[in-house]
C-alpha cells in the first residue's frame, strides 16, 4: 500500500529578512545584502513551483521602511527598479504573473510605470501567481480599503448590512488571492511586521534563522515538510 502524499501549501507568503546582516557577516556593505537577496527571488519562485506551490507573495518594502536612512532607501529603489524591469524577462521565461500589493502612489513615477508594465505583460501567464508586497502595510491596506468601502456606501453602491468577511476581502489589495497557508520568515525575527494580517487568520508561521539571501530549496522543502507535519484544525474540526 503506497502512502498517502500530503499536500503542498497552496499559498506561501514570505518576509524576506536577513539581507543586511548576510553582508555585515562578509564585510559587505548593506546594499550588497540586499542586492544579493534579490538574486535569491527567482530561484525561490521557481522551486516553489515546481514543489506545487502556486501562489508566493514575498515582503520587498514595507511602509515603515522609509523611516531607514535616505541612502539605504534610495539604494533599494534603486535596486527595485531593476528588479522590476528585469522580472518582465523572467516572468515570460517562467510563465509567471506578477502582482505588486500594497500602495504604488508614494512611489516614483517610472517604478509606477514599470509595475504597470509587469503586471500588464504577465497577466496572462498561467505558472506561478507571484505577488510583490512593495510599499504596503497591512494596517495601511486595510484603512485604504475601509475608506473605499466608506465612499461606496456614500454613493450608494455597497449597503452596510450585506457586508461580509467576503465583502471586506475584495476591497484589500489582494482580492482574488487565496489566504496564505503557510508564512515563512527568515534570519531568526518572530513577528508579523504587519503583514498581511487579515489574510493570515489561520496561516501557519514558520521562523527560520537561515538568512534570506542563504535560503535556498533544501530550507524551502523544510518549511513545506514543517508545515505538512501540522494538524489543521478550524473551528475545532480536523
Amino acid at each position: 500500500m503506497t502512502e498517502e502524499r500530503k499536500p503542498v501549501p497552496r499559498h506561501v507568503a514570505i518576509i524576506l529578512d536577513g539581507n543586511g546582516r548576510w553582508a555585515k557577516k562578509r564585510l559587505l556593505p548593506r546594499n550588497a545584502g540586499h542586492a544579493a537577496g534579490s538574486k535569491n527571488v527567482e530561484k525561490i519562485c521557481s522551486a516553489a513551483w515546481n514543489m506545487g506551490i502556486e501562489y508566493v507573495t514575498m515582503y520587498a518594502f514595507s511602509t515603515e521602511n522609509w523611516s531607514r536612512p535616505q541612502e539605504e532607501v534610495d539604494a533599494l529603489m534603486k535596486l527595485l527598479y531593476s528588479y522590476l524591469k528585469d522580472c518582465i524577462k523572467t516572468s515570460k521565461k517562467n510563465n509567471m504573473q506578477v502582482r505588486v500589493i500594497g500602495d504604488i502612489s508614494r512611489l516614483e513615477a517610472d517604478l509606477q510605470e514599470q509595475i504597470r508594465a509587469l503586471e500588464e505583460c504577465s497577466a496572462q501567464n498561467t505558472g506561478l501567481h507571484f505577488q510583490v508586497a512593495l510599499n504596503y502595510g497591512s494596517r495601511d491596506e486595510m484603512t485604504r480599503a475601509i475608506r473605499n468601502m466608506g465612499c461606496d456606501i456614500q454613493a450608494g453602491k455597497l449597503d452596510p448590512a450585506g457586508i461580509t468577511e467576503e465583502t471586506i476581502a475584495d476591497y484589500l489589495d489582494t482580492r482574488g488571492i487565496p489566504d496564505p497557508d503557510l508564512m515563512i520568515r527568515t534570519s531568526g525575527e518572530q513577528r508579523l511586521s504587519n503583514y498581511l494580517l487579515w489574510q493570515m487568520a489561520y496561516t501557519e508561521f514558520y521562523f527560520t534563522d537561515v538568512l534570506w539571501p542563504d535560503f535556498d530549496r533544501a530550507e524551502l522543502e523544510k518549511a513545506v515538510a514543517y508545515y505538512q507535519d501540522r494538524d489543521r484544525r478550524f473551528g475545532g474540526v480536523k
